[in-house]
């Protein structure tokens, strides 16, 4: 299916035009520049889903027309097999098909948020895809229906039917929290406008907000940007990381209330649905649809919290190491190093690629897809959408945005993608469009795997100790900020649920004041604390994805045993790793981590992070005193 996207780029011809494209960003005063100013192979290439938008049009009428034909089954399916049969392989189809749709339209959007065709067709695929739910609604109730003694003699009688039987059997586990074919129509239509909140948020923070613009480490005035903050960031100029830092959320506190506003519909949402479907809580609700055990969440944040005195001593150090009297939030992301290493693009991709050679040439010849073949786009532009993200389509292949900026950060993010990416390409070749998409309690996995495997390279192969110390800090940081800081932010969801959950007001206030407490908790007593950074809570889009942050904690956690097990192991041991990666949702995510070494449902994983933390903390404080030696 891919194999005629392959091609490369001579390294060459890549470097010259990187430097046209520095340039080019950092014209105008600093202005971010427009899309039409980036050449062409630093952009992704979304004709592989549709060559043009009359053929998403032309997917966007069939699907419509898919639509009746969806509802006739309505009734049958729990009469005969072999109309079950037929049902799921039309389903399949639109789904395959709205999936493209859906991803296509939103993609484009992000390529230029203000361009109002791509806002429009993201808004009618969504809506469409929202009407196909209702159409199939009455699906889960009519199929729990059916005795487990018809789906065994239909498995034997219809051929193909026991495809679907590890999907089958997942909506059947869930059977108590399954309404009848109305209830499940109304929450079906409710999709739509609840999910406005989250609509609106993105809205607001990508394209309303408009950032000002501040002095560079050069003097020069600079247009802010998230991208470019997280740049700025890592700036030795103390005073250019404390403006960026204060400018970029005083802006945002200007809007806190707006925010509050949409945070509490979105939480408001999530008890709704919980409620509906007769769970106990928001949290259970979301967990139930990975099987997994709410006590997981529960031993992941008691678990860190046993082990903060290790982040308190990072934060000693690092005040100690850049020799400051007050060290705030904004100064735990520069070097300790002095200038930070420059990561240009082209120099950052061969560094993955050394890297990841120890999983062999399949994953490999694929990732050189991912890099060279209009699978990235690589840099920051106006309006374009803010961080980074995999996506794409069963029907095309996985997709990389980024807004690469050359920083050591820059490059970690870069390999964290691709591990999001190869993880799809490797379920999508191996998993038939069913089991295809993995869920999201694994989905983290792969990609930090990634940043595991880069970091080891790093440390492996350098001897300069200065750089070393920049490696091991910035390991330190990843986990950090994969593991700790995701925590807090789990910590801070559980708690805005919980308050929604006892009828308590989720205002600016209360949402500040709560956030601001764990901040303080967590890091500790040597850190001087802005208040500003109290409304970090209005930058975070993964708060409006249901208990989404804390797979990020357990998957560092996994993707450490498992590099581990990889780097130090053989065969045997990749192997585990690729089956992890191919398996998609043919197992239940527990189970796949399971078959690849890892055992995430006690708290060891968590723990033997938490300890590894606490030696790369420990190894640093010696490189830093001998470093000022």
């Amino acid at each position: 299916m891919f194999a005629g996207l392959r091609f490369r780029i001579p390294v060459m011809m890549l470097a010259l035009m990187l430097v046209v494209v520095a340039l080019t960003v950092y014209a105008d005063e600093g202005a971010v520049p427009e899309r039409s100013s980036i050449d062409d192979k630093y952009k992704w290439d979304l004709s592989d889903m549709y060559p043009n938008n009359e053929a998403w049009e032309a997917d966007y009428a069939y699907l419509e027309s898919k639509i009746p034909e969806l509802e006739s089954y309505k009734g049958k399916i729990s009469q005969s097999g072999s109309d079950l049969y037929d049902f799921m392989k039309l389903y399949e189809d639109v789904s395959i098909r709205v999936e493209n749709a859906y991803a296509y339209a939103n993609m484009k959007h992000h390529e230029d948020m203000r361009i109002s065709d791509y806002i429009g067709m993201r808004d009618r695929i969504g809506s469409l895809y929202t009407r196909i739910g209702t159409a199939t609604s009455w699906f889960s109730p009519e199929l729990v229906s059916i005795p487990s003694e018809n789906f065994n003699a239909w498995y034997k009688r219809v051929d193909g039917l026991d495809l679907y039987k590890q999907y089958f059997d997942n909506q059947l586990r869930t059977k108590q929290h399954t309404l009848s074919s109305g209830e499940e129509k109304i929450l079906s239509m409710s999709g739509e406008p609840i999910g406005h909140a989250t609509s609106a948020a993105t809205a607001l923070r990508n394209t309303d907000i408009q950032f000002p613009k501040i002095k560079d480490a050069n003097g020069e005035e600079v247009e802010l940007s998230e991208a470019r903050y997280r740049a700025m960031l890592q700036e030795n100029n103390q005073e250019v990381r404390r403006d960026a830092a204060t400018a970029l959320h005083n802006k945002y506190a200007e809007y806190k209330n707006t925010f509050a506003s949409l945070m509490a519909a979105n939480i408001s949402g999530d008890v709704f649905y919980a409620k509906s479907r007769g769970y106990n809580s928001a949290l259970e609700a979301s967990l139930d649809n990975d099987n997994i055990d709410t006590t997981v969440y529960i031993n992941l944040i008691e678990t860190v919290h046993k082990h903060l005195d290790a982040l308190h001593k990072y934060i000693r150090i690092r005040k100690e190491a850049l020799g400051l009297d007050e060290l705030h939030l904004y100064d735990t992301y520069c070097s300790l190093t002095g200038a930070p290493e420059e990561w240009p693009y082209e120099k950052a991709v061969a560094k993955i690629e050394e890297a990841m050679k120890p999983l062999g040439p399949e994953y490999n010849a694929a990732m050189s897809d991912g890099f060279h073949a209009g699978w990235t786009d690589v840099y920051a532009t106006k309006s374009k959408r803010s961080g980074a993200y995999s996506w794409g389509s069963y029907a095309s292949h996985p997709y990389m945005l980024l807004n690469y900026e050359g920083t050591l950060d820059d490059l970690f993010t870069m390999a964290h993608e691709m591990g999001h990416c190869m993880h799809t390409w490797h379920s999508s070749q191996n998993q038939p469009f069913i089991y295809a998409d993995y869920v999201l309690f694994v989905a983290e996995v792969a990609s930090t795997f990634n940043e595991a495997l880069l970091i080891d390279h790093l440390l492996k192969t350098e001897t300069d100790p200065v750089k070393r110390l920049a490696y091991v800090n910035q390991f330190v940081d990843n986990i950090r900020g994969t593991l700790i800081a995701q925590v807090l932010f789990a910590e801070f969801e559980l708690n805005m649920h919980r308050a929604m959950e006892a009828g308590e007001p989720l205002t600016a206030e209360t949402l500040s004041a709560m956030y601001d407490e764990l901040l303080k908790e967590y890091y500790g007593p040597d850190l001087t604390y802005d208040d500003f950074y109290a409304y970090t809570w209005l930058r975070i889009p993964h708060f409006y994805r249901n208990f989404y942050v804390y797979k990020y904690a357990t998957s560092i956690a996994a993707a450490l045993a498992l590099s581990d097990r990889v780097l130090n192991g053989g065969e045997q041991e990749l192997n585990d790793y690729l089956g992890f990666i191919s398996g998609g949702s043919s197992k239940y995510p527990l189970d796949l981590l399971r078959g690849a070494g890892v055992d995430l449902s006690t708290p060891a994983p968590i723990e033997a992070a938490m300890q590894k933390f606490t030696q790369m903390v420990d190894e640093l404080e010696i490189l830093v005193k001998q470093n000022k030696g």
